[in-house]
C-alpha cells in the first residue's frame, strides 16, 4: 500500500493483486527486452525517457515490428511516481500472474526509484504517443513516439 494506507480499515489493492478476468489473447513469450529509464531534473523541471526530452528525439521513434512480442521494462530514476500511458494498444502488466492472466492495461504507474514491466503485442500499425500521464511531465519532455510497422512490412 502507498503512504498512509498501511493501517486503514479497508483493503487497499496493489498491482500484484490484479489478474485478467479472461485469458489474454496472446500469451507468447516476449522475443526481446526494451529497457527505458524515466529520468528528470526537478530543479529545471525537465522530464524524459533515457535522459532525452521529446523535442530531442521526435525523429527517432521507438520501433516495433508487426505482431512483435516485446517486454518493456520501465526504470524510474526519479523521486516522483509516473503513470506511463501507451496510446492505441493494451499491454499485459508483468506482476507474477501466469502469462495468460496478467492484467491488461494501457497505463501503468511506476513508483519512485522502482521499476515495472509489461508485455506488449505490437498489433496496431502506425504512430502512437507513449508518455507520462501527468500532463505537466509530458509537456516537460517525458514523451516518445512508438511506431508499429504494418502487416505489409512483416516479411
Amino acid at each position: 500500500p502507498g503512504l498512509g494506507l498501511r493501517d486503514v480499515p479497508h483493503r487497499v489493492l496493489n498491482y500484484r493483486m490484479l489478474a485478467a478476468a479472461e485469458p489474454n489473447p496472446d500469451a507468447r513469450e516476449p522475443t526481446r527486452l526494451l529497457e527505458l529509464h524515466l529520468t528528470g531534473n526537478m530543479e529545471r523541471y525537465m522530464w524524459s525517457f533515457d535522459g532525452r526530452m521529446y523535442s530531442a528525439v521526435s525523429d527517432v521513434p521507438i520501433r516495433f515490428a508487426w505482431n512483435e512480442r516485446v517486454r518493456v521494462k520501465l526504470v524510474n530514476n526519479t523521486m516522483m511516481a509516473h503513470p506511463i500511458h501507451l496510446h492505441g494498444m493494451f499491454f499485459e502488466m508483468v506482476n507474477g500472474e501466469a502469462p495468460d492472466r496478467q492484467p491488461r492495461k494501457n497505463t501503468m504507474i511506476v513508483q519512485p526509484g522502482a521499476s515495472a514491466q509489461f508485455d506488449l503485442t505490437a498489433n496496431e500499425p502506425g504512430d502512437w504517443a507513449f508518455h507520462c500521464h501527468l500532463l505537466y511531465h509530458m509537456h516537460g519532455g517525458m514523451m516518445q513516439t512508438v511506431t508499429v510497422a504494418g502487416p505489409e512490412r512483416a516479411a
